[in-house]
């Protein structure tokens, strides 16, 4: 668990990250109007967590969900919405000042495992995990997560850096289409 003042530090890290790498994977095909994700659900890490909308702030960073609501995650808006062609990226924290958040047991997660998410239309798209990968966020994996088809959730992971305020790592489920 992070010390206090160290998890938004290590969370503008993996904005940064996120930032540098997500902009020229903007998604550019056209959604069902105004359908959206409204929840995620990972039975097999007793995950059941609505979703945000993630953006671009001002600053050009991928906004994050907030810390004070540790049980949510959020689906990045320059993805494809979940059910549709592309990658469909959803990002949530592994922990707060206090406690474990939303993706606290992501790297649980085994290949072969289901992965729900409920959009705005009633539909529920299923996803089968395909595999899981821990990665150096120097290193993090651009034309995989943002690229080509299939689910792709990401949060923190790995040791975390006292010194640096961060987590050394991500933690990415890579799923397709069940």
């Amino acid at each position: 668990m992070a010390r206090p003042g160290r998890v938004v530090l290590a969370g503008a890290v993996t904005g940064l990250l996120l930032v540098a790498f997500g902009k020229s994977y903007q998604n550019t095909t056209k959604t069902t109007g105004s359908v959206v994700p409204q929840s995620i659900d990972i039975p097999s890490i007793e995950v059941e967590a609505p979703l945000m909308k993630l953006g671009l702030s001002k600053d050009g960073e991928v906004e994050l969900p907030p810390y004070e609501k540790p049980k949510m995650a959020g689906w990045y808006t320059g993805s494809a919405v979940p059910g549709d062609k592309g990658a469909s990226v959803i990002i949530g924290h592994v922990d707060t000042k206090t406690a474990p958040a939303v993706f606290y047991k992501l790297r649980q997660v085994r290949k072969g495992e289901i992965v729900k998410v409920e959009r705005s239309d009633g539909k529920v798209v299923k996803y089968k995990v395909d595999s899981i990968e821990q990665v150096a966020k120097e290193h993090f994996p651009a034309d995989r997560v943002y690229g080509g088809d299939g689910l792709k959730l990401v949060t923190c992971g790995g040791k975390f850096d006292y010194a640096k305020g961060e987590y050394l790592d991500n933690i990415i489920v890579y799923a397709s289409r069940a």
